[in-house]
């Protein structure tokens, strides 16, 4: 996984793991909605998108979510690439953990929604390949 992105992006939330963590949860959740969805046009549509309260989220609420990200992927193929995403899912799990903020705030309800709203482009630049062969 490559997270490089992140120092291209100032904001102070998104330098420590669990800010990461929650901006990942919204790759995830975002890119598993655009896969109900069938298309980013189209996302309004899906279930997922319908039970997340933006603007409002706490982390109780996120990791809610994220705890369902198996049974997601176990229930929709049209989900592009579900072993990355589950393997992005527990990698934004561990980042959350690893903090000791219990709400999310703006700060956090912004991050998310970036990482949400971005989903399919985050997704591909976590797992491009660095090299031809790989």
């Amino acid at each position: 996984m490559n997270f490089d992105f992140f120092k291209d992006l100032k904001d102070d939330y998104l330098q420590n793991d669990q800010g990461k963590g929650i901006f990942l949860a919204g790759v995830v959740l975002g890119f598993i909605a655009k896969g109900q969805a069938g298309s980013e046009r189209e996302i309004k549509n899906a279930p997922l998108f319908k039970q997340i309260q933006f603007g409002r989220m706490d982390i109780k609420n996120l990791k809610k979510q994220l705890a369902r990200v198996p049974q997601l992927l176990a229930a929709y193929d049209s989900i592009v690439a579900p072993h990355l995403v589950s393997v992005l899912s527990a990698e934004a799990g561990k980042m959350i953990l690893s903090g000791s903020v219990s709400e999310l705030g703006t700060e956090g309800n912004f991050a998310f929604t970036v990482g949400f709203v971005n989903a399919n482009e985050y997704f591909w630049k976590i797992f491009r390949k660095e090299k031809e062969d790989e």
